[in-house]
């Protein structure tokens, strides 16, 4: 039919197979699927973000998702791995007051997820009541890498201990601790999650005192990034009455952030993760109260946002077919916008190579009648006539489609008259 065959046939449907493989390609670099194994970067062994980032491995790696959990000196350095694309290290938790969307704009938030709580303990046998006090005192502080060391100066240079009048040491919670039983150093000012060994030693040990910061409004005032927070008489231990007073404490909130460039359905995964982990009470928080929907310092990425709102979608396959099955989706979308049109316009696309393929045959049918002169012999004659046979053979070998049978009887017409002009010339031949 219009001179095509079956290679016709089968080359199209290989065009139609390259065709959704090659959408199926461009889909992988513009909707490319989700990485296998993610990094992130944590803190020091032993430290609360580490034990987080071992939560949200385990939660993740029922979707199939490794995370490679970096050990980093805290949020300080965290925050420079984050910053630097070529560490390819696309998510970590800080803690607030380190930085904002102004110092690392490539950075999205997924929520604040819980309270990081400064301690500061000193001996029992002193009554320090005050920070100002601490001024010409030895001081253990955070690791140089760490989030903690730069809020917890902050706070300390505002009340005027600085280190040119004071001794300010950097160590981790276990050095600290030791150097504060050994007396090597008056105080230590450091975070500690509830969790920690270390914290609950030094409340339920009678030789030392945990601060009561009485000026804690004001200093959320002074940075708005920290929160005011209180410890319940015999919260640690209800029988023991451990603490003996409520203690009003100073904290931030910490965050997890990842680099806009991270895949959604891995953001979709670490915010799931951190509703699982988060969302529940605590000595500091009430049910829901975390992750949050809103950050004070960098903007919520919108899967989170999505997500913290609306809650998780519901999941009826999983994470892995899933993506799968929203790539074929994608190509099928892509499929139909391309052969919708075709089907559309297929109808007059089909009449025009009807046409075409008739507008041959005129273009032949005008030369017989071109060579239709008064002068021409028999032998002439006969030949064009053969000429016209032929032509009404091809036409009808043509197989022109019942729906174009206008096109077909106008050629037969026009066929038929220099016919009879042949048959006419037969009659009365000249020459």
């Amino acid at each position: 039919m219009l001179g095509y065959t079956r290679l016709h046939v089968f080359g199209a449907l290989i065009f139609l197979a390259v065709l959704i493989t090659a959408i199926w390609i461009a889909l992988g670099f513009v909707f490319p699927p989700p990485p296998t194994k993610v990094d992130f970067a944590s803190s020091y062994p032993g430290g609360h973000f580490e034990a987080l980032a071992k939560r949200y491995k385990s939660i993740l790696a029922r979707s199939g998702v490794t995370l490679n959990i970096i050990r980093t000196d805290g949020s300080a350095e965290n925050l420079k791995l984050l910053n630097d694309p070529s560490w390819k290290i696309p998510i970590g938790i800080m803690q607030g007051g380190v930085a904002n969307a102004e110092t690392a704009p490539d950075l999205l938030s997924l929520g604040r997820i819980d309270y990081q709580v400064f301690w500061l303990f000193y001996s029992a046998k002193e009554s320090f009541d005050d920070l100002p006090e601490f001024k010409g005192k030895r001081l253990a502080l955070a690791p140089v890498g760490s989030g903690a060391r730069i809020v917890c100066e902050r706070i300390l240079n505002k009340a005027g201990v600085t280190s040119d009048n004071s001794t300010l040491l950097y160590l981790t919670p276990e050095q600290a601790f030791s150097a504060l039983k050994n007396k090597t150093i008056d105080a230590l000012f450091l975070n500690f999650s509830l969790e920690s060994p270390i914290l609950d030693s030094l409340l339920r040990d009678s030789d030392f005192r945990v601060m009561n910061f009485r000026d804690a409004e004001a200093l959320t005032r002074v940075f708005p990034y920290l929160v005011r927070l209180v410890l319940p008489r015999g919260t640690i231990d209800y029988r023991s009455k451990i603490p003996s007073t409520d203690i009003a404490l100073i904290g931030t909130t910490n965050v997890l952030l990842v680099r806009k460039e991270l895949h959604p359905a891995i953001i979709d995964l670490l915010t799931q993760a951190i509703v699982e982990v988060h969302s529940g009470p605590g000595v500091f928080q009430r049910v829901n109260q975390f992750p949050t929907v809103a950050d004070p310092e960098f903007p919520i990425a919108d899967e989170a946002r999505d997500l913290l709102k609306n809650g998780p979608p519901v999941q009826y396959l999983p994470f892995w077919v899933g993506n799968y099955v929203k790539r074929a989706i994608g190509v099928f979308v892509t499929v139909v916008a391309i052969i919708l049109p075709i089907f559309s316009y297929g109808p007059r696309i089909y009449r025009w190579f009807v046409e075409y393929h008739l507008l041959a045959l005129y273009k032949r049918l005008r030369v017989i009648e071109r060579n239709l002169k008064d002068n021409i012999g028999v032998d002439d004659i006969t030949q064009l006539k053969a000429q016209v046979e032929s032509l009404d053979r091809e036409i009808i070998d043509m197989g022109v489609p019942m729906q174009h049978s206008d096109l077909y009887f106008m050629m037969k017409s026009h066929l038929n008259l220099v016919r009879n002009r042949l048959d006419a010339m037969g009659i009365h031949p000249r020459g």
